[in-house]
């Protein structure tokens, strides 16, 4: 009997603490708790902690709440000028609406990988087909990823999804025909250069023109100035001169002493002597 009690007691702890252990639901940071009851969503935990349940009546389903990242598998994309490439890419997405996301996709994460392939894979399409090739290849830093996601814009709201990021690991020509394509970029880009070292030297011819015209004029200026300064120091001379001459006490001695100009002008060189003849105004001198 003794034996019999106590296996009896045993068995109703242990069923104490599995109802007991049923009735909580423990929620983590970093998910969601779907609280079903018969199949159905009673309601949605979406915070960190312990909560209550009906045991053996309502069950419970966890969805990730952090940010999750797929890889897209490489497609081959077309552009606006008929050139293929290929795209490589992967997206970071979260689940923003548990309720919404397993009511349309059964609580399921792979089908919602399924679904983002499909809706990212079109917006790529969709706006590379839309651009040049060289647009592409120039916009592999950022700009083809934003205009991705704007081309995808609020389409998995639906689904209770949101996608935070689209980058592209790999954007590329195919390799049978990158060469040539990277050969026409490169000649393109040589006439662009071109085209500039043209307009930078026929500005510059501009500039050096203009300066030699404006140093000629300034030259021309100076000469004039000096002309005009000469002129007027000789006319400052010459009256000089006609002042000193029109006095007749002045007269004798500037003749004396041009004579005397006049005769050390002769006498240059090693040859000092000097040879006169009687008639010659430099006599007068020695008189």
């Amino acid at each position: 009997m003794k034996t019999g009690k106590k296996i009896f007691l045993a068995f109703v702890i242990v069923l104490f603490v599995i109802i007991g252990s049923s009735c909580f639901v423990i929620t983590n940071e970093d998910e969601y708790s779907l609280v079903r009851q018969f199949g159905k969503i009673d309601h949605v935990v979406t915070e960190a902690g312990v909560t209550f349940k009906i045991p053996f009546i309502q069950s419970v389903d966890k969805l990730p709440k952090q940010t999750l990242f797929y890889d897209l598998s490489t497609s081959d994309v077309i552009t606006s000028d008929k050139k293929t490439m290929i795209c490589d890419s992967y997206i970071l997405w979260r689940i923003d609406d548990p309720l919404k996301f397993a009511q349309t996709l059964n609580s399921s994460v792979s089908n919602a990988e399924n679904r983002l392939d499909t809706i990212v894979y079109n917006s790529t399409k969709n706006v590379i087909s839309s651009m040049t090739q060289e647009d592409v290849i120039s916009g592999r830093d950022g700009e083809l990823s934003q205009a991705v996601l704007n081309n995808i814009g609020n389409s998995t709201t639906q689904y209770g999804i949101t996608i935070l990021s689209f980058e592209t690991k790999h954007l590329d020509l195919p390799s049978d025909n990158k060469a040539a394509v990277y050969e026409r970029m490169i000649s393109e880009r040589d006439n662009i250069a071109a085209t500039y070292t043209a307009e930078g030297n026929s500005e510059a011819q501009k500039i050096r023109n203009a300066t030699d015209k404006e140093v000629s004029l300034m030259l021309s200026e100076a000469d004039k100035q000096a002309e005009i300064l000469i002129a007027e120091g000789e006319a400052e001379y010459m009256r000089i001169l006609s002042e000193a001459y029109a006095d007749p006490s002045r007269t004798e001695f500037y003749t004396f002493v041009r004579s005397l100009d006049a005769a050390k002008i002769s006498m240059q060189g090693n040859n000092k002597t000097l040879i006169l003849s009687p008639d010659s105004p430099l006599v007068k001198i020695f008189y």
